[in-house]
């Protein structure tokens, strides 16, 4: 089956965003299939071959990142843009070389999304980068947000795992993953 060129794959669990979503790149010309978890979207994936795919970070059983090697596997030639309203560099690192073309931060509105994809990240930052430097370091509140991102990243989104090895209490680390993620 080839992949179908302007057929696009939204991935998350919030059934509202996917309506606002779908709706306004179906107005951009795009055929739009949608999925809530996991298992709905490589069936999607495998049987409509979407040119592009856009798939949630925290899904509400488990992480995108899981996912994006089912869903290469099931399309090759798809282009998947990781979207997220918990940014941190470990996620995207990880995103980018799990095959993710680009990360994007919610929200995001549907041109934005489309820019993303084309845009595309074909490689994993290295230390030879030549990405601007900020004037202003990160704040102590943002390097704590991204530790704990990449801990929970690596417990594979287990709370209590995490928790344990941050030495805190479980209901703190939910507290403070409710929170929207810290400005720079």
């Amino acid at each position: 089956m080839s992949s179908e060129a302007n057929l696009m794959l939204l991935v998350d669990d919030d059934p509202n965003l996917l309506t606002v979503m779908a709706r306004a790149l179906r107005r951009r010309g795009l055929e739009v299939v949608c999925a809530e978890t996991g298992a709905q979207a490589i069936e999607l994936c495998q049987q409509h071959q979407p040119s592009h795919i856009t798939l949630d970070l925290k899904l509400a059983e488990e992480t995108g990142l899981n996912l994006i090697p089912s869903l290469k596997l099931a399309s090759p030639s798809s282009k998947i843009v990781m979207l997220t309203a918990y940014a941190s560099i470990a996620t995207a690192v990880d995103a980018i070389k799990l095959g993710a073309t680009q990360y994007l931060c919610k929200p995001a509105d549907a041109d934005q999304l489309l820019k993303a994809f084309e845009e595309e990240t074909t490689e994993v930052p290295t230390e030879s980068s030549t990405a601007p430097v900020e004037d202003k370091p990160i704040s102590v509140k943002r390097l704590e947000w991204e530790h704990i991102q990449k801990v929970l990243n690596e417990n594979d989104g287990n709370i209590s795992a995490t928790a344990r090895e941050l030495g805190m209490h479980r209901r703190t680390l939910q507290r403070k993953l409710q929170k929207h993620p810290v400005k720079h």
